[in-house]
């Protein structure tokens, strides 16, 4: 499939999204909100690992309100229900790790897709930015799920109400975020980070993400029991075996991926 508002490429296990809309800082429209949902989903059946980043300077801006007449006849709530709710969909629920690796500003719908994601890496110049508030409304694509539990509930009510710029730095010290990088490091770092998923136990960290986001909702007897199960499964992976095997020959394990 081609695609207008993004770039999809795959290669070695490791495919990387583009959100390519830099005149517009990548905001997202219906047609790039259609776009990334599939090739989302793409990945999850292609690839081992995903990476989402941004084109120019940005990596998201958030919804796309350059259109007068359409931010004046928005339906909000269809908006979010039938465009973004699908897209979080596939990022949260995508069978392989997801990285958003964070170039540059991200605002609005934008942060949000980016705290959607496994793990985030974002360049030191970059800052999250909740700005929902500066134009009447609420964080939305998730905002409200996921930075109370990110960052604790008196951090994102702050970043809610006030709606001002976190930097990378800040975003890592309050747990938002996985880790902030010099810039100067930053393409071959988030790189270097997704390649080292892309060689290793897929269904190890299949099992990572459905437990981890289960305990969120689990009582600690359903979150033990759920442990049991995937562990159950990982043990019987072919990737088990190998990394037992590797760890008792001393070399370095190679991962199937099942």
């Amino acid at each position: 499939m081609n695609y207008d508002t993004i770039s999809y490429d795959i290669d070695n296990g490791l495919a990387v999204i583009l959100l390519d809309r830099p005149e517009k800082m990548n905001a997202l429209n219906t047609l790039m909100r259609a776009e990334l949902a599939d090739a989302v989903k793409r990945a999850g059946s292609e690839a081992r690992v995903l990476v989402l980043t941004g084109a120019g300077k940005a990596f998201c801006s958030g919804q796309d309100l350059g259109d007068r007449a359409n931010a004046d006849n928005i339906d909000l709530e269809r908006t979010l229900r039938d465009e973004y709710e699908p897209l979080l969909r596939a990022i949260v629920d995508s069978p392989i790790p997801t990285i958003a690796a964070v170039n540059g500003p991200a605002a609005g719908a934008g942060a949000n897709i980016a705290l959607a994601a496994d793990v985030v890496i974002a360049t030191q110049s970059a800052y999250f930015l909740q700005a929902f508030s500066r134009i009447g409304l609420i964080p939305d694509a998730g905002g409200t799920y996921n930075l109370p539990r990110s960052m604790g509930l008196a951090k994102a009510m702050g970043a809610a109400l006030f709606a001002e710029k976190i930097s990378a730095d800040e975003a890592s010290a309050m747990g938002m975020i996985w880790e902030s990088v010099p810039d100067i490091d930053f393409e071959g770092h988030w790189q270097a980070r997704a390649r080292h998923l892309a060689t290793g136990p897929t269904l190890s960290y299949r099992g990572i993400k459905r437990a981890m986001r289960a305990s969120l909702g689990n009582s600690f007897d359903d979150q033990i029991a759920l442990e049991a199960q995937i562990q159950g499964e990982c043990g019987r992976s072919r990737d088990f075996k190998e990394g037992v095997l590797s760890f008792l020959e001393k070399r370095s394990p190679k991962f199937e991926g099942r």
